[in-house]
């Protein structure tokens, strides 16, 4: 009670200085009619504080802020004229005499405007990088031929450009190691003479003892920007340790069998052309080594005889001097027949489950590529495909040396081969397949014993283990049948 009549007498009191006369028509004022009263005095007072204070601080708050928006528009304002008056810090062009600059993996705009400005190609880096940025250019990686003292808008026509870049060695999963040498020579200008130097002392200081001496499917796939390399020797060292730590990384064992997976995968990457098919020839590859059976492929053959695979001849697969004919030589060839890439690796390390023993590419357009675990399987994958073209020829010449004395017909008007076992100058037993279209039919004549050999060029190209496009007939299915025919007479 006191604190309000207190509180009443604070609010209405008018203080009159000694002396001064009292305010003229001033009347008391009425007290309140209740304590209510009084407490909503006080809370609209309370408010009437709160209110202010809430007022100044938003006041506050705005001073701030349009202080700072302010501030950066002006940063910002400052940093655009200085720009311009930068990017107007450039060359008219076009330039004069002859600078190689190169652009290395991963750098950005910023940085290559820093080294074209040391190379005295641009007047300023924000000429080069505004250009840039205006028109979202891509710039790769390469050597190009510049100009000193060229307009920044000409200079990244350059850089922008694939066809302008040079030194940059692009090495692919399924090139040889000898396409390697001679592209890496080529680009980077060093000697070929320094790579074959290397390649006769064997590698040494470059090669893993595991290697054997043989660069072969030991060049990691990758760019290389050989054109900035001084020796062959550091060209092949940056490609071989990129290897080993790429091997490291796969999980591959070191040794002997480090090697003996790149021998495999090196073949699977040769044979099929879709990766979902390497887990299914490193199967059929260790399939055939595990029931001692040769591997028979061409691919191998043609490494030998640096050939390609569809230049293999009859001949090449009878010869014995070929290390890497599989025909002749079981087991796996002594080193890689190419370079192989990661998938066909991992394909070399983990095969697919599988009791597979051949394979035959039935569309070359496609790569479709069929398995089979026996040869009666295999024939009817042989008849599915219609490729205009085989790598793989194995003649009928051979065919007949494996049949001993049986006659082979050549039916033209039922597009058959016919084979049939000579028994005292009659015949018995006999076994006939269709040959798919496109045989060519020159140098085969009808005959009662095994028909003149046609030249390598237009011979029926076939391969045992399959290992290709088989557009003609299947030789082993041939052989199997007779070979059954003969056991049962």
């Amino acid at each position: 009670m006191t604190d309000d009549f207190n509180e009443f007498f604070d609010d209405n009191t008018h203080w009159v200085e000694q002396g001064s006369e009292p305010m003229r028509g001033a009347e008391p004022p009425e007290p309140p009619k209740s304590r209510r009263e009084m407490r909503k005095r006080r809370a609209q007072r309370r408010r009437k504080r709160i209110s202010g204070i809430i007022i100044a601080i938003v006041i506050v708050a705005l001073l701030i802020g349009g202080g700072y928006f302010g501030v950066t528009k002006l940063i910002a304002w400052r940093d655009s004229r200085s720009n311009q008056s930068t990017a107007i810090a450039d060359y008219p062009g076009p330039g004069y005499g002859e600078v190689e600059f190169t652009v290395s993996e991963g750098q950005g705009a910023a940085e290559i405007a820093d080294n074209l400005l040391k190379a005295e190609v641009i007047k300023s880096t924000a000429a080069f990088t505004s250009v840039v940025n205006a028109n979202s250019t891509t710039l790769y990686p390469g050597t190009f031929t510049l100009k000193k003292h060229m307009a920044a808008s000409k200079v990244i026509d350059v850089p922008s450009d694939t066809n302008q870049a040079a030194g940059f060695l692009e090495v692919r999963p399924g090139e040889r190691a000898t396409d390697v040498f001679a592209n890496a020579a080529k680009l980077s200008g060093i000697a070929q003479s320094e790579f074959d130097t290397i390649i006769k002392n064997e590698g040494k200081d470059i090669l893993p003892n595991e290697a054997g001496g043989s660069f072969e499917g030991w060049l990691e796939p990758g760019t290389y920007n050989v054109k900035s390399m001084k020796s062959a020797s550091e060209i092949l060292k940056a490609m071989v340790d990129k290897r080993i730590a790429k091997l490291d990384e796969l999980g591959v064992p070191a040794g002997g069998d480090r090697e003996r997976v790149m021998i495999i995968a090196s073949i699977a990457e040769a044979e099929v052309n879709k990766a979902d098919y390497y887990g299914k020839v490193t199967r059929v590859i260790e399939n055939r080594l595990e029931q001692g059976m040769s591997l028979g492929m061409d691919s191998t053959v043609a490494y030998g005889n640096n050939v390609k695979p569809a230049q293999v001849t009859t001949e090449m697969t009878q010869d014995e001097s070929n290390p890497y004919n599989t025909y002749k030589i079981s087991g796996l060839p002594p080193t890689p027949i190419i370079n192989p890439g990661d998938n066909a690796i991992q394909a070399a390390l983990h095969p697919e489950s599988g009791n597979w023993l051949y394979f035959c590419t039935v569309n070359l357009d496609t790569g479709e590529t069929k398995f089979a675990a026996t040869a009666d399987e295999h024939e009817p994958n042989y008849a599915s495909g219609k490729p205009k073209t085989s790598s793989h020829p194995v003649s009928f010449l051979r065919l007949g040396k494996l049949i001993g004395r049986w006659s082979l017909h050549w039916l033209p008007r039922r597009g058959e081969l016919s084979a049939k076992k000579r028994t005292e100058g009659s015949t018995a037993g006999n076994v006939t397949l269709n040959l798919s279209p496109g045989l060519p039919r020159s140098g085969w004549k009808k005959s009662r014993t095994t028909p003149q050999q046609p030249p390598p060029q237009s011979r029926p190209p076939i391969s045992p283990a399959h290992t290709a496009p088989c557009p003609h007939v299947s030789v082993m299915c041939v052989v199997d049948r007779i070979a059954s025919t003969r056991q049962s007479m």
